[in-house]
């Protein structure tokens, strides 16, 4: 990541801010793209997608390196378990209010006024710190209920104590990951996207050097039985480094970007009201949501008890290479929209809005569609090269690869339905995902379960798996039926023409891999050369197929993003 040099500091603003009716300025929001949307998103979003790519590269090998330090059984489970719930907690009490609420109000703050704006925004980050360092002390307190009646229920003898004793040192990530998110929110709003998406490459690096690190100073199995002080301060001292040297990795951008924080609590009159007006809204959406993930968490972690190696660490995995391709495609794109989005709502372009939806859809789905099929297709290849290393065997690998497969059905509408929710986002409207919540977590819940108590223990995650992929569906279609109210159309003909002929052009790539595994399976056998070979000559061969058939149905963001690439290319324009 390239350094930024900052202007020399100004002090805070001394003019008085505006009063509170004072109404946006005409010309503050951003003119509309000019030539197409969706071409404009690529320029604007081609370092952001480089950075998200080789963050989710790096998170790929930090997924592959810790399977193979820790597995997929006790330890696994006492580790993922523990380091999800300071996201948990994070994303429950903040993480939620800062994606949703402080890029709409810091960018409706600054077309007020610009130094108003800027006052607003130091005024924000002020409470943001003091909020987290709050948070983060009393999760330490709670580290054993969390795992006592929350979400290791099950969990008994040295894998208790173990996982509790994780929980209260990984609770420290909470401060982090706060001012981490915040850093990059208001980068966002200043339109600088690059770093937010670079600097978790670094904590990813840090996290696979731990992981290395305790498969050098180990020997045979470790169980929270007979894991040693020196592993657990090896464990816990890199993945609270990694998110650490993630957060101080922002610096430079923000002093680059002309942001200096001078703490100040000094809230005018109407503005704590309008953040926890629609923070409460958020929080509620997030409560709901948290509470669907803890029950679930909690019945994974109760059928791993029943059967070793079917728990929470096997769904833990397959979930974050499912993300992979939402990751890198689709929050490149939703976060290049959400400034964009929340200036055309300001000033109640609703045209636009609809426009920057739909151009973010079509565009999206170009990429997560075939990532989805290649998915199913060849979801024991992926896990075979990625995963199948160290205390992951094959059968282990196969358990993870039957829930990826499961979770690969639910990527197009988790990644629409994602983008649906920032819609509201951008009008200021946290209310409306809060309700629609109620109807996905009660999906969600109910099929989990469902999944537990009608399926064998072995088979509840592929379960849970597909109960998520139902939920995001119903979340989709609900929050689509509300848009179309609100937004006068979703301009559903452009984006279902689209999406049919993604559909016809992603059939010869599924039918070209399936060949090619079919192939390379008679021929080799299992293992790691064959998986290595089926994966990148049916991912490939399937991708051209893909390309060369979009491009012959005529699907107008294939051919943009081909054009955006093609002149990025060194000696061309």
């Amino acid at each position: 990541m390239g350094r930024h040099h900052a202007p020399p500091s100004a002090g805070p603003p001394q003019a008085a801010p505006p009063p509170a009716e004072t109404p946006a300025s005409p010309g503050a929001a951003a003119e509309p793209a000019k030539g197409g949307r969706g071409a404009n998103l690529l320029r604007s979003g081609a370092m952001m997608a480089l950075g998200t790519l080789a963050s989710r590269i790096t998170g790929f090998l930090r997924t592959a390196v810790l399977g193979a330090a820790l597995g997929t059984a006790a330890l696994g489970d006492a580790y993922n378990t523990a380091n999800t719930i300071p996201v948990i907690v994070y994303d429950l009490l903040l993480g939620g209010i800062l994606t949703s609420v402080v890029v709409p109000l810091i960018v409706r703050a600054k077309e007020r006024d610009p130094q108003y704006g800027v006052r607003f925004e130091q005024r924000l980050f002020t409470l943001a710190v003091l909020g987290l360092a709050m948070m983060t002390a009393v999760a330490v307190l709670l580290g054993p209920i969390f795992i006592d009646y929350i979400y290791g229920r099950d969990f008994t003898g040295d894998k208790r104590d173990l996982a509790v004793l994780f929980t209260q040192l990984f609770a420290v990530q909470i401060f982090f990951l706060g001012l981490s998110a915040f850093g990059g929110a208001i980068l966002n709003t200043r339109n600088r996207f690059a770093a937010p998406m670079w600097a978790p490459v670094l904590n990813n690096i840090v996290i696979c050097c731990t992981g290395v690190a305790f498969i050098l100073v180990v020997t045979g199995t470790v169980t929270p039985e007979s894991i040693t002080g020196g592993q657990v301060a090896i464990l816990a001292g890199g993945t609270i480094g990694g998110i650490a040297l993630q957060t101080l990795a922002l610096w430079p951008s923000l002093r680059g970007s002309g942001f200096r924080w001078r703490p100040r609590l000094d809230f005018q009159r109407g503005e704590l009201g309008q953040i926890l007006g629609m923070a409460g809204w958020s929080l509620l959406y997030l409560v709901l949501t948290q509470t669907g993930f803890a029950v679930t968490t909690s019945l994974l972690n109760s059928a791993g008890e029943q059967a070793p190696g079917h728990g929470y660490s096997p769904y833990s995995y397959a979930y974050q290479l499912f993300q992979l391709p939402y990751a890198i495609i689709g929050v490149t794109v939703i976060t290049a929209l959400l400034p964009r989005m929340s200036a055309h709502a300001a000033e109640g372009r609703t045209a636009l809005v609809r426009d920057d939806f739909s151009a973010g859809m079509r565009l999206a789905s170009v990429i997560i569609l075939p990532a989805a099929a290649l998915m199913v297709v060849l979801g024991p290849e992926i896990i075979a090269v990625a995963l199948e290393h160290g205390n992951i065997d094959h059968q282990a690998g196969l358990v993870i690869a039957h829930i990826m497969q499961v979770f690969a059905v639910a990527l197009v509408p988790f990644a629409i339905y994602q983008l649906t929710l920032r819609v509201f986002y951008a009008h200021g409207d946290t209310r409306t995902p809060a309700f629609i919540a109620v109807a996905t977590v009660a999906t969600n819940v109910a099929l989990a379960f469902t999944a537990y108590h009608v399926l064998e223990a072995e088979q509840v995650a592929i379960g849970i798996a597909a109960g998520f992929a139902v939920a995001n569906t119903v979340g989709l279609l609900v929050s689509w039926t509300v848009l179309r109210r609100k937004l006068g159309g979703m301009d559903g003909r452009r984006i279902a023409g689209a999406h049919l002929k993604l559909l016809v052009a992603i059939w010869p790539l599924i039918g070209f891999a399936y060949a090619v595994q079919a192939i390379v399976d008679a021929w080799l056998g299992p293992g790691f050369a064959p998986a290595l070979l089926s994966l990148i000559v049916g991912s490939a061969g399937g991708g051209i197929l893909y390309v060369v058939f979009a491009r012959l149905l005529r699907v107008a963001e294939v051919q943009t993003m081909l054009s955006t690439v093609s002149r990025r290319l060194p000696g061309r324009g």
